[in-house]
């Protein structure tokens, strides 16, 4: 089976997420995306310490399609310095697993 990883990012907005986590499921390099709008994020930028708002992103991928994630959520992401950071997967529900796979896949034509 494929090795799967979760993804953590955040944003400033609902709509910024959502639009997106929308563009990399269409384009394959995650496979769904939860949305949970209420973080609060402390964390410091520029010399200062932020107390922000945030909506966090968790997204479900394959390990081989890391590089071509974060390389496209760096070309989308409003943020400067955006959060990506990755967890492996280590077992999960095998219908789940399965479903994450087939998500993944190439659309066949």
């Amino acid at each position: 089976m494929t090795e799967m990883l979760m993804v953590f990012t955040t944003f400033a907005n609902v709509e910024d997420a959502a639009r997106v986590a929308r563009t990399l499921v269409e384009e394959r390099l995650i496979a769904c995306a939860n949305i949970v709008p209420g973080a609060r994020s402390l964390y410091r930028w520029e010399g200062k310490v932020a107390d922000e708002p945030e909506v966090t992103v968790t997204m479900k991928t394959r390990k081989q399609d890391w590089t071509a994630l974060l390389s496209r959520l760096h070309e989308l992401h409003p943020y400067t310095t955006p959060e990506c950071v990755a967890v492996r997967i280590a077992s999960g529900a095998p219908a789940y697993m399965a479903w994450l796979e087939d998500a993944l896949a190439p659309e066949t034509p």
